[in-house]
């Protein structure tokens, strides 16, 4: 039977090593929280800014960016539709991007 001293460093041990693995999970969460967020502010942007680029000067690109950021922020589904749709545009004319990421953007912007 271990001594008193060997089960209690034991037991401390153990406690220690949940600690340390939760702060490890609570930090990673708290990064990918983080990140998200940065993410899609700025693929919002990217989107919304196009928009006004190619098809209305006058759109009011911040509430866009606002109801974007929002909508990203609470919903998976969203936010991958803002992904595809910043990713297909990325790299194309006005006129390309219409007819080629209308599907992707659609439900992000009108």
């Amino acid at each position: 039977m271990p001594s008193t001293s060997t089960a209690e460093f034991v037991r401390t041990s153990i406690e220690a090593s949940k600690a340390l693995s939760l702060s490890a999970v609570i930090a990673a969460m708290s990064l990918a929280a983080c990140n998200g967020p940065v993410e899609n502010a700025i693929d919002c942007h990217r989107v919304c800014k196009r928009y006004s680029t190619c098809f209305d000067a006058d759109y009011d690109v911040s509430a866009c960016e606002d109801r974007c950021r929002t909508s990203a922020n609470s919903d998976a589904s969203f936010q991958g539709n803002v992904d595809s749709c910043e990713a297909c545009i990325s790299d194309e004319s006005c006129a390309t991007a219409t007819f080629t990421c209308g599907a992707d953007c659609v439900s992000v912007v009108p």
